[in-house]
């Protein structure tokens, strides 16, 4: 027994000094100043640099641009409180994925996991690396558009170099999310002082309400519907944070807080930044204009102009690294629940980081770079966004429903997901009326996925050569990535499985 004893504790010995945790499992690393920065950090991208063209085009003036980021921002907040009763009540990784995977099952969780993983991470990975290549690109060639492939190659080098950081290490992806977060704020910082300059220097002729609302054609409904899908772009990524919710320190506590504190920040610093823009552009030099930022830069900061290709370029840097933060474990918590490739749910025995996942969602966005148009890729993007917002947002109803006794932390008014579920279903309508084929692409795209579940998740009895050749890939992918299965921690799941019946319990007679 001695003897017996003197081995673990030299195994343990060995362990510590060549690094190795004590336990191999996705570490808890994300207070809530990194889980703010999170969000904060995955929506202010690339969109508030992009987006405010495609906003001002389909609403046809600035007054009516404006009012279409402040209600984007309060439906981003309905949202998110949502998600924060979601996130706490089924706290696991994966966010949407996870919640629709728990209430409606495993064909609907898929639908929207393929989708993503197929198109919608990717293709926002790829937008936000574009745009970053531009802007750093933009003072090389002042007088014309970056070559399409010094902008594909300096994109592909950013997404790989980010894709190592997060292979690496959790703490130094934080660490760089928080920076670079706090990098893009003063950025947006700069904007809104100069704009502001401008304002009480007397240049807010486009911001009065006679000219603002001044339109040189009436916008239709679904043009509109078009700008709020725009402007839902730029505010993509409040509910990322629900992705990585066993990294979060303590949660219940933290990840509510961290989405009370960030959207109205957010939604504040964009409000001033489109008044700033339009303090100092007219209408009909933003929409002209490729990269907003930049223009504006050269119009207002004379020699110092160069800060704001900067500024931007450091922005979507931090926004990539966030995203692939993020969208790596929706490919792992997919994996382990059966609906992807098993390697895609270990991790890196010492580093303790999901290395194949980081692999697909890098190798995919590098796929999209090469194949897409920017601004056709964002409509059809913002539309499957919102398609599986408002699928998660259902299934929170409907969870009330069927298990009315399960404990929640959190317990939002049924007003919330209900208007935001009226805001959903007029936009989702009137965008389809709109602009059917992008809308119809995006669901094509998701309904593909049908097939594939059927095939790959739904037919157990395959044949024996395809369950040969994945266990051997998967042993192959173990010996090249030296990753393994994350061990469980039982103590956290039977507290979150055993909450439902002690409240069922406890709400029964005395």
């Amino acid at each position: 027994c001695t003897g017996h004893v003197q081995s673990m504790m030299k195994d343990s010995d060995l362990k510590r000094d060549s690094g190795i945790p004590e336990r191999v499992t996705l570490k808890k690393e994300i207070g809530l100043l990194s889980a703010c920065t999170i969000i904060i950090g995955n929506i202010i991208g690339s969109g508030i640099f992009i987006s405010p063209k495609g906003v001002l085009e389909h609403s046809g003036s600035v007054g009516l641009a404006l009012v279409v980021w402040v209600l984007g921002g309060g439906i981003a907040a309905l949202g998110s409180l949502c998600y924060a009763e979601l996130g706490v009540t089924i706290p696991k990784s994966g966010g949407d994925y996870s919640y629709v995977t728990e209430i409606f099952g495993g064909l609907m969780g898929f639908l929207l996991l393929w989708s993503a993983v197929l198109i919608m991470y990717p293709t926002t990975l790829a937008v936000i690396a574009l745009t970053f290549s531009n802007y750093v690109l933009q003072p090389v060639f002042p007088h014309c558009v970056p070559p399409y492939i010094a902008t594909r190659m300096l994109s592909t080098i950013c997404i790989l170099f980010l894709t190592w950081v997060n292979c690496y290490s959790v703490r130094l992806a934080t660490r760089i999310q928080d920076t670079f977060t706090v990098g893009k704020l003063l950025a947006l910082g700069l904007i809104i002082t100069v704009g502001l300059v401008q304002i009480f220097g007397g240049n807010y002729e486009s911001l009065t309400p006679q000219v603002a609302f001044m339109f040189n054609k009436a916008p239709s409904i679904g043009q509109i519907a078009l700008a709020f899908l725009h402007a839902s772009f730029a505010f993509s990524g409040w509910n990322f944070l629900n992705y990585v919710t066993e990294e979060v320190v303590d949660p219940r506590r933290n990840l509510p807080r961290a989405i009370y504190i960030s959207i109205p920040l957010v939604t504040f610093v964009y409000t001033l930044t489109n008044i700033a823009y339009f303090s100092s552009m007219s209408p009909e030099e933003l929409l002209s204009s490729n990269a907003v930022a930049v223009t504006f830069g050269e119009k207002l900061l004379g020699m110092f102009s160069t800060l704001m290709p900067i500024s931007v370029a450091l922005s979507t840097f931090g926004g990539i690294n966030g995203y692939l933060f993020t969208s790596s474990r929706l490919c792992f918590s997919g994996a382990r629940e059966g609906h992807l490739p098993s390697l895609l749910a270990m991790i890196h025995f010492k580093h303790c980081t999901p290395i194949p996942a980081l692999l697909v969602c890098c190798t995919a966005t590098i796929v999209i770079l090469c194949i897409g148009e920017t601004h056709s890729l964002i409509n059809y993007v913002s539309f499957i966004n919102y398609l599986s917002y408002g699928v998660t947002i259902a299934s929170l109803l409907y969870y009330r429903w069927k298990k009315p006794n399960l404990y929640r932390p959190i317990k939002v008014s049924l007003l919330v997901p209900v208007c935001y579920l009226l805001f959903w279903a007029l936009l989702l309508g009137f965008s389809l009326h709109s602009d059917p084929l992008v809308c119809g692409v995006g669901l094509v795209i998701m309904l593909t996925g049908v097939p594939v579940y059927f095939l790959g998740v739904y037919w157990k009895d395959k044949p024996k050569c395809i369950y040969d050749f994945t266990e051997w890939a998967t042993y192959l992918g173990q010996r090249v990535f030296f990753v393994v299965y994350p061990q469980i921690d039982p103590i956290e799941v039977a507290e979150w499985t055993d909450r439902s019946s002690f409240t069922s319990k406890a709400s029964g007679p005395l």
